[in-house]
C-alpha cells in the first residue's frame, strides 16, 4: 500500500478512499520491476526443490512407520479434559486468522484515506506488510484445499480402525480431508510471513506454530504426517508470496546473491504517533 501520488490531497475523504484501494490493489499486479528478481527466482526455485523433496521423505517415513502408531497413544477423540486443547487450536483456524487480517488491512485504508504525507506513507507501508501476510495465508490455503480434494486421505480412525493408508481421492468429504492439515498450514504460513518481515519475532512465531500442530494431533484431527505436510505447504506458498513482492519492490529487497531482505518499517512508536495525529495535513 504505497502512498499514491495521484490522490489530490483536498480531494474528498470518499475519494481518497477509493483512490488507496484501488492503488493497494493495483501495486500488487503491476510489472514486476526489481533489477535483481531473476537471482531471487533461482534461488526461491532451488530452495523451494529442496524443501519439497525433504519434505516429502519425511512425511513418507512417517506415513509407514510412525502415523499409526502416534494416533493409538492419543487420547479418545471427544474427551472432555481436552477442552482447552480445543480453544486454543482455533488459534490457527484459518478463517479466523483470515478474518483478523482483513479487518485489520480495512482499518489501515479508512485511517490513511483521511491522512495526507508521512503519515500516510507510514500508515500504507503496514498496509503493505499486512497484505503480505493476508495473501501469503489465503494462497496457502487455497493451495492446501485443492490438495486436499485430489488427496483424500482419511482423518484418523475414519472408517473405524487406524488404517493411515484409508484413501478416497476426490470425494469432498471433510472426513477425507486429513491431507494436508488446514491449521499447520495456516500457522506456518503465518509464522513465516511475519518472520519474513520481522525476523525477531521468528522464535515467538514457530514456537506458536508448533504449538497449533500439536492440538492437531491430540485432538485426533490429523496424522503426524498431515502437519508435517502443512507445515511444508504452508511455508513454500509464503516464500513464493514472498518473492512476489520482491519483484515489486513491496516490503522486500533483493540482495545480489537473490537472498530476499525485509525492507525497514515504520517503528512502533511512529505508527502511535500517526493513530493519534490529525487527519489534515
Amino acid at each position: 500500500m504505497s502512498t499514491p501520488a495521484e490522490i489530490a490531497p483536498r480531494a474528498s475523504y470518499p475519494v481518497q478512499l477509493a483512490a488507496v484501494s484501488w492503488h493497494a490493489l493495483a501495486q500488487l499486479v503491476r510489472t514486476p520491476s526489481h533489477s535483481r528478481r531473476a537471482e531471487a527466482a533461482r534461488r526461491l526455485a532451488r530452495h523451494s526443490l529442496w524443501l519439497s523433496l525433504a519434505g516429502a521423505a519425511v512425511i513418507i517415513v512417517l506415513m509407514v512407520a510412525f502415523d499409526s502408531a502416534e494416533i493409538q497413544l492419543m487420547p479418545v477423540r471427544g474427551t472432555p479434559g481436552l477442552w482447552p486443547i480445543r480453544i486454543l487450536t482455533d488459534f490457527g483456524k484459518d478463517e479466523y486468522v483470515l478474518s483478523v487480517l482483513a479487518v485489520a488491512l480495512v482499518a489501515v485504508a479508512l485511517v490513511a484515506a483521511g491522512l495526507n504525507g508521512t503519515r500516510r506513507a507510514l500508515l500504507l507501508g503496514l498496509g503493505t506488510r499486512l497484505q503480505f501476510i493476508f495473501l501469503s495465508l489465503l494462497v496457502s490455503v487455497a493451495a492446501a484445499e485443492v490438495l486436499k480434494f485430489i488427496i483424500g486421505r482419511g482423518r484418523p480412525f475414519v472408517g473405524g480402525k487406524a488404517d493411515v493408508f484409508n484413501f478416497v481421492p476426490f470425494s469432498g468429504s471433510e472426513a477425507y480431508y486429513s491431507l494436508p492439515s488446514a491449521h499447520a498450514v495456516t500457522a506456518f504460513a503465518l509464522a513465516f510471513a511475519v518472520s519474513a518481515l520481522w525476523p525477531r519475532l521468528r522464535v515467538f512465531m514457530f514456537t506458536y506454530a508448533i504449538v497449533i500442530l500439536l492440538t492437531r494431533l491430540v485432538l485426533l484431527a490429523h496424522h503426524p504426517s498431515d502437519v508435517v505436510a502443512g507445515a511444508l505447504v504452508g511455508i513454500v506458498c509464503a516464500m513464493a508470496v514472498r518473492y512476489w513482492f520482491a519483484a515489486r519492490r513491496l516490503g522486500f529487497a533483493i540482495r545480489a546473491d537473490g537472498t530476499i531482505v525485509p525492507l525497514p518499517g515504520a517503528a512502533g512508536g511512529r505508527l502511535k504517533r500517526v493513530a493519534r495525529g490529525p487527519s489534515a495535513p
